[in-house]
């Protein structure tokens, strides 16, 4: 008698979470590996070479970093399932209320982006493979798609200099830096836009292009349907998947890539936070934003794949038989 073949979602879900939590297991162990990977003392290194060395004693010890190797990861995943990230070496303050502090500044600035992102994109996407469709309008095509390449290519640091210069510093209608008030988000959040839009916006245009050209399209158009309708209803939905994709890694590119744009505008997120810690080589505070900024893109790809296996169930039963 054969054995009953195990549901295709209960394996997909089997897989996806047992990837996540060997993902977050390696994460960890890089984020402890951080500290012996250093050359030298981190102790001496992050106090000083004219630290006592009674005081780069203490702190060794308060770090645990005396004991065997296995002794102090055993207890640093002890503290870590008690959310408990450690000290800081610079202020004395535990990590998580630094983390907690300036962790929802980060997230406002990084969502803020990803839905302009979206905005623009998604119906800028959607217009350009309208107009060019079957090879028509190659002026506006070729203008499009070099124009939005070209902006994409800019980095976001060097994209928020040029903002600042133009709107703060020239004209002088936005602030230059710091959080005060909504006009303070405007230039952080279009520095972190505008490139990342612009990459989407060529990606949903080539999804639509595809679906446009597919037989139920057709169909669609001979039963004379609107061409609002068939657009929204059935070309837009249809080429989301590859879209979706992309914008989950956009998001967790967002919020790791907005350390730079932070630190620029002095937004009082995580970014500055860990520039400061590196340079001050807060080797505990270091760790921390490590740990925070890959758990945030791990929990984002694991909702990418759920929402994809969501709107695509038949793909996710052929992956998982």
């Amino acid at each position: 008698m054969a054995a009953p073949s195990l549901n295709p979602w209960v394996v997909f879900l089997v897989r996806r979470l047992s990837r996540f939590v060997f993902s977050l297991w390696l994460l960890v162990t890089f984020a402890f590996l951080l500290l012996h990977l250093i050359p030298g003392d981190p102790v001496r290194n992050a106090l000083g070479l004219t630290a006592p060395q009674d005081l780069v004693e203490r702190q060794r010890e308060t770090l645990g970093l005396n004991d065997p190797l296995h002794v102090q990861y055993g207890s640093y995943l002890a503290d870590l399932s008690r959310g408990d990230f450690g000290v800081s070496m610079l202020n004395r303050l535990p990590v998580i209320d630094t983390i907690s502090q300036r962790l929802p500044n980060t997230l406002s600035l990084a969502l803020l982006a990803f839905l302009a992102v979206t905005l623009i994109a998604v119906p800028l996407g959607l217009l350009m493979a309208i107009l060019t469709r079957d090879g028509r309008r190659r002026p506006l095509e070729l203008g499009f798609t070099s124009g939005s390449m070209v902006v994409s290519a800019v980095p976001e640091f060097l994209l928020s200099v040029l903002l600042v210069y133009l709107f703060a510093v020239n004209l002088g209608v936005l602030p230059i830096a710091g959080k005060a008030g909504p006009s303070s988000y405007v230039l952080p959040v279009a520095a972190m836009t505008l490139g990342s839009a612009m990459a989407l916006s060529r990606l949903v245009r080539v999804e639509v292009l595809g679906v446009l050209g597919q037989d139920f399209i057709r169909t669609a158009r001979a039963k004379r349907l609107r061409a609002g309708r068939i657009y929204l209803r059935h070309a837009l939905p249809n080429a989301v998947t590859a879209t979706l994709t992309v914008s989950g890694l956009l998001l967790a590119g967002l919020v790791v890539g907005s350390v730079l744009v932070e630190t620029i505008f002095a937004w009082p997120g995580l970014g500055p936070t860990m520039v400061s810690s590196i340079l001050a080589k807060d080797y505990p505070m270091v760790q921390g934003i490590v740990l925070v900024y890959g758990t945030m893109v791990l929990l984002i790809n694991l909702a990418v794949d759920l929402t994809l296996a969501l709107l695509d169930p038949r793909s996710t039963i052929r992956e998982a038989a």
